[in-house]
């Protein structure tokens, strides 16, 4: 199976491609624990802001974003990250799935996070990620993941799961939908298969 992560972090080292690591390997664990493998590409969005601007611009785009655009939509499996700005999705994240087409990315499992540096932008994961791509009619798993500066390291608490324990939970959920779709399948709509698989999903 391929799983594919997209990186919209600006600096390096980047607390979104961290995150983004860390959720692919949980995915990978997930689907390991189901005797399948997955191939894991992770496509950084700042080393093709360039790219994405003149795409936007001219229509064409350069080889290695056309790749990358390739990889998104032919994925068994999306994980897509972003940094918050301005309480939303940073702008190059935006263009970069303007790109892609409406279509490419129907019933395919998505798993949805961000990073910031206060839990008062977690909301970022329901009013704008979860919109963007319901419009590109994905099927996003039900748990989504928001890092704060003060969640690294966090166990949580009596009341709040922790980081760990959060990204274990959003990644079980997108290999169990992976696991439940062929690999390379592309059908017209996956919303019955998605609501019959979810109502199975259980967790520890």
């Amino acid at each position: 199976m391929k799983l594919v992560a997209v990186s919209a972090g600006l600096s390096t080292p980047s607390s979104t491609r961290l995150l983004a690591d860390r959720l692919a390997a949980a995915v990978r664990d997930g689907l390991a624990a189901r005797d399948l493998e997955a191939e894991t590409e992770v496509v950084e969005l700042r080393e093709l802001a360039v790219a994405v601007a003149n795409h936007l611009v001219t229509g064409f785009p350069q080889p290695r974003l056309a790749a990358a655009i390739d990889a998104v939509t032919s994925a068994d499996g999306l994980i897509a990250v972003t940094p918050v700005f301005t309480a939303s999705y940073s702008g190059l994240f935006k263009s970069f799935f303007d790109l892609i087409d409406p279509d490419a990315l129907t019933g395919r499992p998505v798993l949805v996070a961000a990073t910031g540096g206060t839990a008062r932008h977690s909301l970022v994961l329901d009013h704008a990620l979860r919109p963007l791509f319901a419009y590109l009619r994905a099927a996003v798993v039900p748990t989504a993941v928001y890092a704060a500066s003060e969640d690294w390291g966090s166990g949580g608490d009596e009341y709040t799961d922790g980081l760990p324990a959060r990204i274990r939970r959003a990644a079980g959920e997108l290999a169990a939908l992976m696991a439940a779709r062929p690999a390379g399948k592309r059908p017209a709509d996956d919303a019955a298969a998605l609501d019959r698989h979810l109502a199975d999903l259980r967790f520890d």
